[in-house]
């Protein structure tokens, strides 16, 4: 074959693949294509391209087709002598008022948690705490402080964690200038995924996690969508949509609990582990599955 051909042949067959792999199907969303032609003032006629994402028009004015984002009011950002308020749509669950919309862990009796300097601490024997409400998919802010004298190493200095619908753990631990394993880490989901980074302020200081949660979905006793996590901590994406492969539940040094089937909303759950880790300013914005 010519050369020249050959070239063409091979540059016409890319071109072909590439706009047939950009062009690929998928279920959702459902993506209409038209156009429409216009006459101007002096009758030119004019075909303009048009698009619809599931039913709306691109740029769709019309309220009653595309109805406007509601208007709430940021929240505001916390200083290490200042925690930061929630945004107006978020439900409120420690704002170093009271412990009134939490409760020990058996769902009935009051918590054993104390209260400090407008912040909730586990002190010894008082197990975890959980929200007297329930969520499911939502968005999550909570803000903690390791104890600033620092004792013990690796999982036993600073060790708490935040437990999303009662089950599955992000990892709350002392790791500046701490090893440990990785999966179990700062930030980690507990047992299954490590972080992208360390991203600890020192003992004392205090840092944030803002977590994106989806949960899972079961069928038939069976999960068929994982729950996925994004997590900031301190403003630093660590955890990118992370799809969690199971439970997060200890069952050993080298094992980690699976899923179990259960309901679409949890309580939100922190965990007692012995260190007098401090919270504060906690709230949740309930999203969608």
């Amino acid at each position: 074959m010519n050369r020249k051909l050959l070239v063409s042949f091979v540059s016409a067959v890319f071109v072909v693949g590439f706009a047939f792999g950009a062009l690929a199907d998928f279920d959702k969303p459902v993506i209409k294509e038209w156009t429409e032609k216009t006459t101007d003032d002096k009758g030119k006629v004019t075909e303009t391209p048009c698009m619809s994402i599931d039913g709306i028009t691109v740029h769709e004015e019309d309220p009653a087709k595309q109805p406007q984002p509601q208007v709430i009011t940021p929240g505001t950002e916390s200083a290490q002598d200042k925690p930061g308020k929630a945004p107006s749509d978020a439900i409120v669950l420690f704002d170093g008022t009271d412990l009134s919309k939490w409760i020990s862990t058996d769902g009935k009796t009051p918590t054993k948690w104390e209260m400090k300097d407008a912040t909730m601490m586990p002190v010894r024997g008082s197990g975890m705490i959980q929200s007297k409400q329930e969520f499911g998919s939502c968005q999550l802010h909570v803000e903690f402080a390791t104890p600033s004298k620092v004792q013990g190493s690796g999982q036993g200095r600073g060790n708490s964690g935040v437990f999303l619908m009662g089950r599955y753990e992000i990892q709350v631990l002392d790791c500046y200038e701490n090893k440990t394993y990785p999966d179990g880490q700062t930030g980690a989901l507990y047992g299954r995924k490590p972080p992208l980074v360390n991203a600890c302020r020192k003992p004392g200081e205090w840092q944030s996690y803002d977590i994106v949660f989806h949960r899972p979905v079961f069928e038939n006793g069976k999960v068929v969508k994982r729950a996925t996590f994004t997590v900031f901590h301190n403003g630093v994406l660590i955890q990118d949509h992370s799809e969690l492969t199971g439970g997060t539940g200890w069952r050993g040094h080298h094992s980690i609990s699976n899923y179990e089937p259960h309901g679409d909303k949890g309580p939100l759950q922190l965990q007692d582990h012995g260190n007098p880790v401090l919270f504060r300013n906690v709230w949740v914005r309930e999203l969608k599955d």
